[in-house]
């Protein structure tokens, strides 16, 4: 897909996240959030427009909120949610998960797997997922969100 501004990008990936369930909602956020501009809450991910460096963080964020038990996705962002949050496990499902929606949108790896992110690791991730060394699909097959034998295709988007 030839998408030539953030805001193009971002504009389908907000409409894809809507169309999921998964809520943006625009407002302005603390300057010391992990992701420059994103924060979750529940099942909504907070956008802060004035300090998003990359539209492609949206789809890690929402990777978090799809990968988490139904339960327990209202509790994220609270002081609920279990202090191990997200797990190792979570971490690696909502990056597996968002290069499947990258593929599912048709967007650049580059948008989601940025030098910035990742500590470092993007061009690592991206060589192995070009490989098809698809790290975690386990994982999202055992959440019942995709076959491994179809991967990067998903069977429904939210565990």
């Amino acid at each position: 897909m030839k998408l030539n501004t953030n805001q193009n990008i971002r504009e389908v990936i907000v409409s894809f996240l809507h169309a999921i369930n998964i809520e943006v909602v625009e407002q302005q956020l603390p300057n010391d959030t992990f992701l420059p501009g994103l924060s979750i809450y529940s099942n909504t991910i907070l956008m802060d427009l004035e300090q998003l460096k990359y539209p492609g963080d949206l789809l890690h964020e929402a990777g978090h909120i799809a990968v988490t038990d139904k339960k327990n996705r209202a509790l994220i962002g609270t002081p609920e949610i279990s202090e191990n949050w997200p797990t190792s496990g979570d971490e690696i499902a909502a990056i597996l998960w968002s290069y499947a929606a990258a593929y599912h949108l048709e967007l650049d790896f580059e948008i989601v797997f940025h030098p910035d992110g990742y500590k470092n690791d993007s061009a690592w991730l991206m060589e192995q997922f070009k490989s098809k060394n698809y790290i975690g699909l386990p994982l999202l097959e055992w959440m019942s969100l995709c076959n491994a034998e179809e991967f990067p295709i998903m069977k429904k988007w939210l565990r």
